[in-house]
């Protein structure tokens, strides 16, 4: 039976791409799969590799120990256990993922699978599920979709961990945090997650994956974890598409 579905889902995935020849949904170039981006596109994405911050995931300028935390995580430890994302956050970057999450342009969920899956390895294999940071009702309106929730289904397919959609929610409409500064960000989500009494069973003594499309200051993250430990979680890491990087990160052990 699966064989069956498999083969109907190639048959209809050929006829989509005869129908609408697969384009790059960022520069409109021709591309080989749907969701897939051209060659010009990768040039300018800014992949994060060894060495990084064991906690947080920052890239270092230098070569460090593995294992070793930046001043920020030692200075300041996060609720998290750690913090991964595959992409630097630059221009080329914010065009795709804003266009993902403002533009319909949703396709683009299958190019980012295998850049997450890779660099969520480790807690991948150590995960129980997938948690999407929540939109607010009234934002989910206006936009449709939860880019998180795209992300998180997606590598549910490719690595069988279940989605818990509905365990947390966004129980404040907090405004954009696009142009605030890290006090603002801090005090604007501050208490603005909780995980209802009815759900809590669910993740007691879970290991969980907060899913989100941007790391910037990691104060979403920090309030998403502390909403999760709170209903009984054992261990919460955090895995975005893209992260922004500040130069100057230090490292020491």
């Amino acid at each position: 039976m699966e064989q069956v579905k498999t083969k109907v889902k190639q048959i209809a995935m050929m006829a989509v791409d005869t129908l609408l020849p697969p384009r790059c949904v960022v520069s409109g170039e021709a591309v080989d799969q749907q969701g897939m981006l051209a060659p010009s596109i990768w040039a300018d994405l800014d992949f994060i590799s060894d060495p990084f911050c064991g906690c947080c995931g920052v890239p270092f300028d230098y070569t460090v120990e593995e294992g070793l935390h930046c001043t920020e995580c030692l200075d300041h430890p996060p609720l998290y256990h750690s913090a991964r994302a595959p992409l630097k956050y630059n221009d080329a970057s914010r065009d795709i993922i804003l266009g993902f999450k403002h533009a319909d342009k949703t396709l683009a969920v299958k190019a980012f699978t295998p850049w997450l899956t890779r660099a969520g390895a480790q807690m991948l294999a150590e995960a129980d599920a997938l948690i999407p940071v929540p939109l607010h009702y009234t934002r989910l309106v206006r936009r449709r979709y939860n880019q998180a929730v795209l992300i998180a289904n997606e590598i549910s397919t490719a690595t069988d961990l279940p989605v818990l959609s509905h365990v947390l929610k966004r129980i404040r409409a907090t405004p954009s945090q696009g142009h605030l500064s890290p006090t603002e960000r801090r005090k604007n989500v501050r208490a603005a997650f909780a995980v209802p009494e009815k759900y809590k069973a669910q993740l007691k003594g879970k290991n969980l994956i907060l899913i989100d499309d941007v790391f910037t200051t990691g104060v979403t993250a920090e309030e998403c974890t502390k909403a999760l430990k709170k209903a009984g979680a054992a261990r919460v890491d955090v895995l975005t598409l893209a992260r922004v990087c500040k130069a100057g990160h230090m490292a020491l052990k």
